[in-house]
């Protein structure tokens, strides 16, 4: 894939831009975006070796990786479909599939697009934000990859594990469903503990003096892109109310025993939980 195309230049696309050029997979990167200041900002760091319009860009490309909000991609992906030739693969990095794999599902070239999620990110955006160890380490998923190329997943795997990520594939469904909880629910938290503070906490210099590294932890998410998660949590709306109505129950459970002032059931409570240590440490 000696050129490369990346829509989207703030942290996934820029950042992803880095690592090819870090590891030598690309001979050129063109960058796509229409916020101009975006494009200047790319140019002068390094990040693509040139910007230019989307028509152009499709024309050079070998790979055209979407790494824009969500609604974009299911917006555009078709009409990338529609102008690129028969040998130029597409990959997504959207944070749900289910939505994008059924817009193009019926595509006559289908076949040359792979559904991808590398599951990485910080709370910050744009391509000041972005640095090429992002992915390193982090966990790549494919989706629904029997209505890709073979050859198309393969690039697409061998170029993800090159920058050292750990590539597993699944269903979209899956994906979304599994996705709910370990991501998404976590925004949501820490959006409501940040605007929770807010509200109720009017004294902006106590939030300053007295947020602890728990806080600014926990509430770190809540500095993420609304452009971006506004349609992720709107795409993924049926698996994220489910995943809400499940940690409910369980803010429920333990408001109850803090207002019996159950010790030993808190202990017990918190003693289980612990057991997530064993499962992130693996």
């Amino acid at each position: 894939m000696k050129t490369i195309s990346i829509i989207g230049l703030g942290l996934i696309g820029g950042s992803f831009a880095l690592a090819l050029k870090k590891v030598g997979i690309a001979e050129k990167i063109i960058g796509v975006d229409k916020n101009v200041q975006h494009q200047i900002e790319a140019i002068e760091l390094g990040i693509v070796d040139e910007v230019a319009e989307l028509d152009k860009a499709l024309s050079q490309s070998d790979l055209v990786v979407l790494a824009i909000p969500i609604n974009s991609i299911q917006n555009v992906l078709p009409e990338i479909l529609d102008q690129i030739n028969d040998k130029t693969i597409v990959m997504d990095m959207g944070s749900t599939k289910a939505g994008i794999c059924k817009k193009v599902l019926n595509h006559p070239k289908r076949k040359q697009f792979v559904a991808t999620h590398p599951i990485a990110g910080t709370e910050n955006s744009g391509p000041k934000a972005a640095f090429p160890e992002l992915f390193l380490n982090k966990v790549a998923i494919l989706c629904d990859v029997e209505e890709s190329e073979k050859e198309a997943v393969k690039k697409v795997r061998k170029m993800y594990q090159s920058l050292w990520m750990n590539v597993k594939t699944m269903t979209s469904e899956a994906h979304d469903a599994h996705i709910a909880y370990v991501s998404h629910l976590s925004h949501i938290t820490s959006f409501a503990l940040g605007q929770t503070v807010l509200e109720e906490e009017k004294n902006e210099e106590a939030i300053f003096d007295m947020a602890g590294s728990g806080f600014e932890s926990t509430v770190r998410l809540a500095k993420s892109s609304p452009e971006m998660w506004t349609p992720i949590l709107i795409q993924n709306r049926e698996n994220l109310l489910d995943a809400i109505d499940a940690y409910q129950t369980q803010i429920s459970k333990i408001r109850k025993m803090i207002e019996e002032k159950n010790t030993e059931d808190i202990h017990q409570y918190l003693k289980n939980t612990n057991d997530i240590r064993r499962i992130l440490n693996k």
